[in-house]
């Protein structure tokens, strides 16, 4: 059955070629972060793991939605690590990083984020997709808080 919500399905796909690379960088920060809980050591260690398990709740929170937006939108969501390797834009770490190098890197993957976020905001204007607007909004709103606070670790 076709989708008539008022966006045509040019628009939808390329809507959901975006919203796939959103999930993929997601779920690459999803996947970073709870390693780095799993594996933070050192005099920050139960600050960072306590904080590395709220982003990752989040973060397991927000793939759903966002997969659920590509459904909704008629396409299907990627959903292994091939898929999320080839549509990601965030670099994993070899190894495990000291504690400072984990809170960089999570900035940056967090940053990264917010980045693909708005680079499909203008898409979804022009094509009237309030829904995903509200989701792309809500998202950048998430990542960028959570760069802030972990960036306020790293400084004196």
């Amino acid at each position: 059955m076709d989708i008539d919500i008022g966006i045509t399905r040019e628009d939808r796909k390329t809507i959901t070629n975006g919203l796939s690379r959103l999930l993929a960088d997601s779920y690459t920060l999803y996947l970073m972060t709870h390693n780095f809980h799993w594996n933070v050591k050192g005099p920050m260690f139960n600050t960072l793991h306590l904080m590395f398990e709220t982003q990752y709740n989040e973060l397991a929170l927000a793939v759903d939605g966002i997969a659920e937006r590509i459904r909704a939108l008629g396409e299907p969501a990627p959903g292994t690590y091939a898929a999320f390797a080839a549509l990601t834009r965030i670099e994993e770490p070899v190894g495990v990083p000291d504690a400072a190098s984990m809170i960089r890197a999570l900035v940056k993957g967090q940053e990264a984020v917010v980045k693909t976020a708005r680079e499909l905001m203008p898409v979804v204007d022009a094509a009237g997709d309030e829904p995903t607007a509200d989701l792309l909004t809500q998202r950048m709103q998430v990542h960028e808080k959570t760069a802030w606070m972990l960036r306020s670790l790293l400084e004196d």
